[in-house]
This record gives C-alpha cells, sequence and structure tokens, in this order.
C-alpha cells in the first residue's frame, strides 16, 4: 500500500452502501486499512433487503489500493461494538480515523409529516438508528484513537449546521437526528480537541447512492435522464465525493483548525482541491439556498 494515509487504520461504521462506502473505498485509495461495518453481509441481509455488503465495500477498499477488512456489526448493540474495537486494538495497535456514517433511516421517515400523525415506533427507531449508534460506537472507539495524538472523528450527517438551523428538514424525526449528529461533532470537538484528537460533522450534497438512482429509475451512467423529471438533480455527487473530503481531512496535518465544525464535501473541495469523479466540483449547499429553496429554474451552471 502506498499513499498518504499509508500507515492509517480507520473505522467506517455503516459501510455497506453510499456515503460510508464512497468514504470507505476512498480512504483505501489513499492508502488505508479501513474496517466496514454493517449489518448486511454475503450470508444475510439486514432488513433494507437490498444486494450491497460490506465484504463486497472491503473488496472495493483493497481495490482502490488499501486493505479492506469487512466486520458485520449492529452499532446498536454495545457488546458487538466493544468487540469490533477489541479486534482493531488486537490486530492494529492503533485508530487513526473513525467515521460515525450509521444511519438506517430512509424507510422509516414520512416526507411533511407532522410528529403526531408520524407512525411513532418509526420515528423511534429512526432516532436510534441515527444518535444511539453514533454515541455506542465514539464511546467504545475513542479510547483507542486517542492512544496516539493527531486522530480524526468523522459525524455523518444531512445538512450544514447553517442550513438546518433555518430550514425544516424532511420531519420531526428526521430534522432532530440529523441536528443531532451536528451538536455531536461540537461537544466531541470540546472533549476531543484538548486530547490532541479533531471532531468534525460532514454532510454530502445531494447523493448518488445507490437508493436514489434505482428510485429515480437510472445508473450511474446515465444519471442524467433523470432530470427530465427532477431537475435539481443536477448538482447531485457520487458518495465517492465526500470520501476524498475524508481522506483529505485525515492527510490534512493542519486538521486541527476544523475542530467541531460543521463542513460540506463542496466546501471542501474548494480549500483541498479536489473533484468528484467526474472533475467537476459540485456545491450542493451553496445551491440549495441560491437556486432551489430560492425558487430559481433548475441550472447548476456555476455550481459544479
Amino acid at each position: 500500500m502506498s499513499g498518504p494515509l499509508k500507515d492509517k487504520v480507520a473505522l467506517v461504521a455503516g459501510a455497506t452502501r453510499g456515503a460510508g462506502r464512497g468514504i470507505a473505498v476512498e480512504l483505501g485509495a489513499a492508502g488505508a486499512t479501513v474496517y466496514v461495518t454493517g449489518r448486511t453481509t454475503r450470508e444475510r441481509r439486514s432488513e433494507y433487503d437490498r444486494p450491497e455488503t460490506i465484504e463486497d465495500t472491503a473488496d472495493l477498499v483493497t481495490a482502490a489500493g488499501g486493505q479492506g477488512i469487512a466486520v458485520p456489526t449492529d452499532h446498536l448493540v454495545p457488546s458487538e461494538v466493544r468487540t469490533l474495537v477489541d479486534r482493531i486494538a488486537d490486530e492494529q495497535g492503533r485508530l487513526d480515523v473513525l467515521v460515525n456514517d450509521v444511519w438506517g433511516g430512509e424507510r422509516l421517515f414520512e416526507w411533511d409529516t407532522p410528529v403526531w400523525e408520524h407512525d411513532l415506533d418509526n420515528g423511534l427507531r429512526l432516532l436510534r438508528l441515527g444518535i444511539e449508534t453514533h454515541a455506542i460506537t465514539s464511546h467504545h472507539a475513542l479510547p483507542l484513537l486517542l492512544r496516539r495524538p493527531g486522530g480524526l472523528v468523522v459525524e455523518m450527517t444531512d445538512g450544514t449546521a447553517e442550513y438546518n438551523a433555518a430550514t425544516y428538514r424532511v420531519s420531526f424525526f428526521y430534522d432532530l437526528a440529523k441536528s443531532a449528529v451536528l451538536r455531536m461533532a461540537f461537544a466531541l470537538g470540546r472533549e476531543l480537541g484538548p486530547r490532541g484528537a479533531t471532531a468534525v460533522a460532514l454532510t454530502p450534497g445531494w447523493l448518488r447512492s445507490e437508493m436514489m438512482l434505482e428510485n429515480f429509475g437510472v445508473t450511474e451512467d446515465n444519471w442524467r435522464d433523470a432530470l427530465e423529471r427532477v431537475p435539481h438533480f443536477g448538482i447531485s455527487e457520487t458518495p465517492f465525493y465526500v470520501g476524498r473530503a475524508v481522506a483529505a481531512l485525515a492527510a490534512d496535518p493542519e486538521r486541527a483548525r476544523w475542530n467541531g465544525e460543521s463542513l460540506s464535501s463542496g466546501g471542501l473541495a474548494r480549500t483541498y482541491g479536489f473533484t468528484d469523479r467526474d472533475g467537476s466540483r459540485p456545491d450542493a449547499w451553496r445551491y440549495l439556498v441560491e437556486v432551489q429553496d430560492a425558487g430559481k429554474p433548475a441550472d447548476a451552471t456555476g455550481y459544479r
């Protein structure tokens, strides 16, 4: 293995698909050893019942130039997370990057549905998956990460702190979950900063995940065919774009300047100079404010 993250060890919690997979692959491309976790394996699927597996993600990490290691883990079960971290400690003796990307709420929230009409069990399950998993993982993993100075924790969310503070996000439960993760990064920054580590919140833009492409009836090769039905989809990005953001952060010796802050893939692309796989540099959150939410016709010119 070679690259700026050679000899670094990362854990991407929630790496079966979407942003987690993109992050794991790009960390691998930078030379890291990456432990990837999730509940769907080649032998058993989660309630998502989708084909993506953590073994597939691990293989992609290795093919990219790193070492991918798949470990089936339910991050709502503290004993499983403790066993996972003990394994990393035994095998590597270190943890340099922790990415808390566990989510699992796509099929649980109801768009524009007030709390008193939203299915309560689904809403509470969403909060457990989107918040409790992050807390459990940090509780068990951070002592290992703090063994060496310079560790990085990335709390993955949807929306910047600025955008979410002024914008109702989908539903009571969704809004609460994503805002809570932003606050987690702020709190972790206060706890980790004096101990030599850095914590940030990071959001992708409009993500062309496997599920999103499938919902729009397109693939990554022909995703622009969806623009006739969803014109603002033109600002979308691949999961590898936010993956390159994490890799850039992990390789930056001055990353402590971001401690406790809310960051985006598009914003970090301007700072670090990376692009999405097509060579573009989407800036989704600026686009949402200036074009989509402003009621202007869809036009990504100047935003990617």
